[in-house]
């Protein structure tokens, strides 16, 4: 590893993935976040309403989900551009990032259109498959610039 000082050949495809669904992401959960404004500004009842205080959360936590992961596939692939840190298993980390950017603001979207008695919708069960997958990814990568610190 001593020779690795230089810049690292990466595949260009999967930064332009990154880069694509980073602000694709960013887009569309900060469009959601408009239409969440405008739902409130409007005093909509089918979203302020007492009894919905569960949509709210959920349709919040899409925003803010989606938004952040949004940030975070940019910031993979602003890492892997460097050049400075080599992902072992790449392809892995990019897959569980893609995931988790739909499946965990999914999920709170999902759970919060349909409200059972105060409780999320069945799409909520995605949320935990999805956040598994962030902390794979993330930490694949995490793991990858100690092991280049250190080399």
């Amino acid at each position: 590893m001593s020779e690795g000082a230089g810049p690292v050949e990466v595949d260009n495809d999967i930064i332009d993935r990154h880069l694509r669904a980073g602000w694709w992401a960013l887009l569309i959960y900060l469009v959601l976040g408009f239409g969440l404004e405008a739902l409130n500004g409007f005093k909509v009842g089918w979203y302020l309403d007492v009894d919905n205080e569960t949509r709210r959360s959920m349709f919040r936590l899409a925003h803010a989900h989606g938004a952040l992961l949004g940030l975070c596939n940019l910031a993979l692939a602003s890492t892997l551009g460097s050049g400075r840190v080599v992902v072992g298993r790449v392809g892995l980390a990019s897959a569980c990032l893609l995931a988790a950017t739909v499946l965990l603001p999914g999920g709170f979207l999902l759970g919060g259109l349909v409200i059972y008695d105060g409780d999320p919708g069945l799409g909520i069960a995605l949320v935990p498959i999805g956040a598994l997958l962030l902390v794979i990814g993330v930490g694949l990568v995490a793991v990858a610039t100690l092991r280049r610190a250190r080399g």
